[in-house]
């Protein structure tokens, strides 16, 4: 199979010295391109982004990997940077396959362009933005980066250089005092800031020709609509609109709404929404907000669509699906439906793909009213197909399963070796749970009921593609150990998740007799014991009754039991031959898994050494164990995993060596999504 490439990833770079100061900027810049877990419906930036640094100042990061098409490279410079030998070497061998984007965070940083990698290359002087608003500079400067390196030279007559500003297309009702003072003041700020280059602004006098005026700016443009009071209800205005949302520009929305509106215009729907105050004090922040918003929005449109065109020719979609960068419309399908009319393909049935996430089925039904007759019969067949490019597989039927899911956090390292933010685990887990649920697949977890934890976040999902899909078979066991299960929050989560959750409690082993009221805490080795036979006993439970499992993420140290949670129920699925979706390129101990099986050589984590040294009273909890017979057993662990056929593990998932090879491997979420619902289509045709 082919390696997936997507059309864009965005990397970050950084010396551990400038970590305090400037990590929650590029943490908040990062957030704005990634989607936000605690919105998993929103339509917002999916770009995979990669991050890389080091708990050691004098140690240069892991070497860039170029995992896109494009690959765009932050590099946050300093004096820290300048001085040291590690770093310096490390900047000049990074390769010219990644387009480099230097930012300057102090004035020191500007002598790297003297010579080496940098030399002569412009820097960003993000030392010189005003401090009251340096994080709206940040986002904007950097995300104008973005848009010029990756998206400008798809536009006609741009080039990388100077020649790439955002056409603006300001549309906005003259007869409102709050939209004419709004544009005028967005021209104002850009006119008289340090942006000027990054827009150009227009907007059409009434008396000018409509026609010819879009013509030459809407195509190329970015709108931007002033919602004021009587916008909705001017004529002009909704021309605008109507011809943006045709020629599939980019909108956003701005409500600057003072008093009331009868009827909000239907065609400023679906698509990003601002709102500002009249507080003039804040102008100059709110019209920072509005341009990072159209900016985003731009990235976001063209990123969809380029990431949509490439899913077509890896086969995800269907080869002559339209692509939408936005859910479509009905304006929008007549229009298609009249155009293949006139080309005589009023026979083929409308393919349409747009991003993830899939809307609501309700918001989407309409396309059920479009029918055309197949036989002379009187049969009827839909004559649109709208998907989303992972949601499309769910016209292949899955026979339902019990599937085992293990995805859970481990500790962070200062992205020294592992280069993805552990965020990326949660969105893992949602997406993956989501369409795994609408497959009518029950889902079994062995997580704890933490706030903001993995298992509310499945359970969240649950809930959502219960109402979604109105079916109430939808559920989600979740097991506990004793005594994870004495805690009171427990009661809470039923009480909140009631109708979508199954909680099992399991007991503490027979020969095991503490007084099964009381929580022990696992403070000492003689309780840990307790704790990790309580864990193995309850992973042992939950696997015999799941078909499947799937593993992320996890712990290699830190962690209650044996040995790291996600290991030890790898070893348990694998010594019962069930079929394992390995994701080793999130992260984690099932990355070490995943390399070791790979390499056919154990890695150090997974040997009872590292761990002796990495975790507190070890030696003293395995000696315990060892005299009941219940010890962790290294040796033959590491036996199991280097003897692992790749082969067999494909086989039992419904993958190919390839596609298994590149699950174990890949750190794009789609695409391990696409993986799994590939193998259990397989598995359920074969049945």
């Amino acid at each position: 199979m082919n390696i997936i490439k997507p059309p864009l990833a965005v990397h970050f770079v950084w010396h551990p010295n400038d970590h305090d100061q400037h990590y929650p900027n590029i943490s908040k810049f990062r957030q704005y391109l990634t989607r936000d877990i605690d919105r998993p419906f929103s339509r917002e930036l999916n770009i995979p982004t990669f991050l890389y640094s080091s708990r050691n100042h004098q140690i240069a990061p892991q070497k860039l990997q170029p995992l896109a098409q494009k690959n765009l490279v932050f590099l946050f410079l300093s004096r820290h940077t300048l001085i040291n030998k590690e770093w310096n070497d490390y900047l000049d061998s990074i390769s010219t396959n990644f387009l480099i984007i230097p930012v300057a965070l102090d004035t020191h940083a500007l002598k790297h362009t003297n010579k080496g990698r940098l030399e002569n290359i412009n820097l960003i002087h993000s030392y010189t933005w005003p401090s009251k608003d340096k994080e709206e500079y940040f986002i904007l400067m950097l995300s104008h980066e973005i848009y010029r390196f990756s998206f400008c030279d798809h536009i006609e007559g741009k080039t990388k250089g100077n020649d790439s500003s955002l056409k603006l297309f300001l549309s906005h009702t003259k007869v409102d005092e709050h939209g004419v003072n709004l544009a005028s003041e967005i021209k104002k700020f850009i006119d008289n800031t340090n942006i000027q280059n990054f827009f150009d602004t227009t907007d059409i006098a009434p008396s000018h020709m409509f026609d010819k005026e879009i013509e030459q700016h809407l195509k190329e443009s970015t709108v931007i609509a002033i919602g004021s009071d009587k916008y909705s209800s001017r004529y002009w205005c909704q021309r605008e609109i109507l011809s943006a949302k045709e020629e599939r520009r980019p909108i956003i929305f701005v409500d600057t709404l003072e008093h009331y509106e009868d009827r909000i215009f239907p065609a400023i729907t679906n698509i990003p929404n601002i709102h500002i105050s009249h507080n003039l004090e804040l102008r100059d922040k709110e019209i920072l907000r509005i341009l990072i918003a159209a900016l985003l929005e731009t990235i976001r449109f063209n990123y969809a669509k380029n990431l949509l065109q490439y899913y077509k020719t890896q086969e995800w979609i269907d080869s002559t699906s339209e692509i939408f960068a936005r859910p479509p419309e009905i304006n929008q399908i007549v229009k298609l439906l009249k155009e293949r009319e006139t080309n005589g393909e009023s026979h083929e049935v409308l393919h349409i793909c747009y991003p993830e996430p899939p809307v609501y089925p309700e918001e989407i039904s309409w396309v059920n009213q479009f029918k055309k007759p197949t036989t002379e019969d009187g049969i009827f067949e839909n004559q649109i197909e709208v998907v989303t490019p992972l949601w499309s597989i769910f016209k292949k039927k899955h026979t339902p399963t019990r599937i085992g899911i293990s995805i859970s956090d481990y500790k962070e390292d200062q992205f020294e070796k592992h280069n993805q933010h552990i965020d990326e685990l949660k969105r893992l887990a949602q997406v993956l749970a989501g369409h795994l649920l609408a497959h009518q697949h029950t889902l079994i977890y062995g997580g704890d009921l933490r706030k903001d934890g993995f298992t509310e976040f499945i359970l969240d999902e649950a809930m959502i593609i219960q109402n979604r899909l109105k079916d109430s078979t939808i559920r989600v066991e979740n097991h506990l150990a004793w005594p994870l299960h004495l805690d009171k929050k427990v009661d809470d989560f039923e009480v909140e998740y009631y109708g979508v959750i199954e909680i099992t409690k399991h007991k503490i082993p027979a020969d095991i007799s503490p007084n099964e009221n009381i929580f022990i805490p696992p403070t000492s080795p003689e309780n840990k014991y307790i704790w990790s036979r309580c864990l193995t006993e309850m992973r042992l439970k939950s696997i015999e009754q799941s078909d499947i499992r799937i593993l992320a993420g996890g712990k290699c140290e830190g962690y209650l039991g044996k040995m790291p949670g996600v290991l030890e129920e790898f070893i348990i699925a694998i010594e019962k031959k069930k079929p394992i979706y390995l994701l080793g390129g999130f992260g984690g101990i099932t990355h070490k898994i995943a390399q070791s099986i790979l390499n056919q050589s154990i890695e150090q984590e997974i040997t009872e050494q590292w761990q002796i040294e990495n975790n507190a009273e070890y030696a003293t909890l395995q000696q315990i164990a060892k005299d009941q017979g219940f010890n962790a057993k290294y040796d033959e662990i590491t036996k199991l995993i280097v003897q692992l056929d790749i082969d067999t593990l494909a086989k039992q998932t419904g993958l190919t060596i390839e596609q298994y090879r590149r699950l174990m491997k890949t750190p794009f979420i789609d695409e391990a999504v696409h993986l799994i619902l590939e193998g259990l289509t397989s598995l359920s045709c074969t049945e």
